[in-house]
């Protein structure tokens, strides 16, 4: 989850701050850290599982919002973005040219042809699970599979990088490219992060090449990511609505959002957020 109080650093804040102060350090999780994030993992599979499955005309984001909460309860999770600097939901539900933060409202109703982006963050056992998948509600346009299919592929670009002894920049660089060839374009503003037993952690994780100090942050076993392109078929601009929280893209142009929590190992790359 990219909350917006964790928007993407400006890049002349970022090198200020690292010539006055000491960035905060990655923090590595042992094996059985891992595992309980794996669980937390398995936890957030199986929520947008049961929301897959809701997703349809005519249900509002309120009542899928109450469908997760239901089943975090049953495998003994929470919701870690209700209360989060106010976040007034559990889970987020943004639709069509809302990129992401979108509040879960009884009045918001899902039309055919509309495309929901939900964002499921769980704590369970002090650890936190996170992932964020784009749906389609019934028949949609080709413009918007496009757009679903690149974003998620540009997911797995990323994470195929995602290698011990590698750098953050070298996964950004490539959800960057994959989208661009697809002449869609990375938001700039938000980005993914290290997670943990905080939601957001040490490193950010961009979805485009920059000289960002956080890219280069060597990959080592025990690092565990969120990683979540996040792409707008027009401008990669976007602004924030007045409730203070939904992002929409500058231009109103579809917009798509996945993401997985990702360990890095000596094997490669680990998706934890799977059934």
């Amino acid at each position: 989850m990219v909350m917006n109080m964790f928007r993407r650093r400006n890049d002349r804040a970022v090198r200020r701050q690292a010539s006055t102060t000491q960035r905060p350090e990655p923090q590595l999780k042992s094996p059985r850290e891992i595992q309980i994030m794996r669980e937390a993992g398995r936890i957030v599979a199986r929520v947008h599982a049961v929301l897959r499955e809701a997703i349809r005309p005519g249900v509002s984001t309120w009542e899928l919002d109450q469908l997760a909460v239901e089943t975090m309860s049953r495998y003994n999770a929470t919701s870690c973005f209700l209360g989060y600097r106010g976040f007034p939901a559990n889970i987020c539900a943004s639709i069509n040219e809302e990129l992401v933060h979108g509040i879960p409202k009884k009045d918001r109703i899902l039309k055919e042809g509309d495309i929901i982006s939900i964002d499921v963050g769980v704590r369970y056992r002090g650890f936190i699970g996170d992932s964020a998948w784009t749906y389609a509600v019934g028949a949609i346009s080709p413009a918007a599979q496009e757009l679903m299919r690149v974003t998620e592929e540009s997911l797995y670009q990323g994470i195929a990088q995602a290698q011990a002894g590698r750098r953050v920049v070298d996964v950004s660089r490539a959800v960057q490219r994959y989208v661009e060839s697809h002449r869609m374009n990375v938001v700039r503003e938000y980005t993914g992060h290290g997670v943990g037993r905080q939601m957001h952690e040490a490193p950010q994780v961009l979805n485009y090449e920059s000289d960002d100090p956080d890219g280069q942050t060597i990959l080592r076993p025990g690092l565990v990511v969120a990683i979540e392109p996040m792409v707008q078929l027009g401008t990669w601009q976007t602004r924030t609505l007045k409730d203070k929280w939904t992002v929409i893209s500058k231009d109103h142009s579809l917009t798509a959002h996945f993401e997985h929590t990702i360990a890095i190992t000596n094997n490669g790359p680990e998706i934890l957020t799977l059934p």
